[in-house]
């Protein structure tokens, strides 16, 4: 059931935030994006986020992203092979909502991610960058142990991160942060031209971040909550008298 939420959840997610870019296109008569248009499509891409991430948060916890599943499996939150099937489904998912989108517009043509004024190589750090940021985010409202009632605003804050990013790389690489996201409308439009930029940035990003705050500041207060207990001389003795 995991899987068929990451599916729908994507989809969902996807529609709404390619579907954001095609009206701003529509709207605009084919115009460049300017501040307006920039805004309205973060804007957009925060509260479908938020709202992808809440209606699947208690089935599958509400990735959809490949990043972000592969930093939580860096992290140790899943294992490798369910990581593979989330992300078959989540590439289903956003494949899903291109083709919906092409059908309901009558054919317009889906947007792609593409780098602007900067160099792959430069977009690459930026995606980098953006995707540490996400992951970040949730690990300390979604993933860590202590989050205690800060897991209540998880969604809102990973949607409100994802919506900052896209607007401080929006112009530059797109502030994808989202393989799925910039993979499936280049497969809806036949155009894969650096597409590779968003797999490394967002997957070295999402790595790091499950590197640093899974496996030192998690793993790392594990061990410490583990010791303190061990050290408690009550403890001890319970330890002892139980095996």
């Amino acid at each position: 059931m995991a899987y068929v939420a990451e599916f729908i959840a994507t989809l969902l997610f996807v529609f709404a935030g390619v579907g954001s870019a095609i009206t701003y296109g529509q709207l605009s008569h084919g115009g460049a994006l300017d501040a307006s248009g920039l805004v309205a499509i973060a804007f957009t891409h925060a509260l479908a986020l938020f709202v992808g991430v809440s209606v699947a948060a208690n089935i599958s916890v509400g990735h959809l992203n490949p990043a972000v599943t592969f930093g939580l499996a860096v992290g140790g939150h899943i294992t490798i092979l369910t990581g593979l099937f989330y992300w078959v489904a989540q590439l289903l998912g956003a494949s899903v909502a291109c083709l919906l989108l092409k059908f309901v517009t009558h054919g317009k043509a889906i947007p792609t991610h593409g780098v602007a004024g900067i160099s792959e190589l430069e977009g690459v750090v930026f995606e980098i960058i953006i995707t540490f940021a996400l992951l970040y985010t949730v690990y300390a409202t979604a993933a860590d142990p202590k989050k205690g009632s800060l897991g209540t605003i998880a969604p809102i804050s990973i949607g409100f991160i994802v919506g900052a990013n896209i607007l401080a790389a929006g112009p530059f690489s797109g502030g994808s942060v989202n393989p799925a996201r910039s993979f499936d409308p280049a497969v809806a439009a036949g155009n894969f031209a650096g597409n590779w930029v968003y797999w490394v940035g967002p997957l070295i990003g999402g790595g790091l971040a499950g590197l640093i705050y899974g496996d030192v500041f998690i793993g790392g207060n594990y061990q410490q909550v583990a010791d303190h207990r061990l050290a408690h001389p009550r403890r001890r003795i319970w330890e002892e008298r139980n095996g």
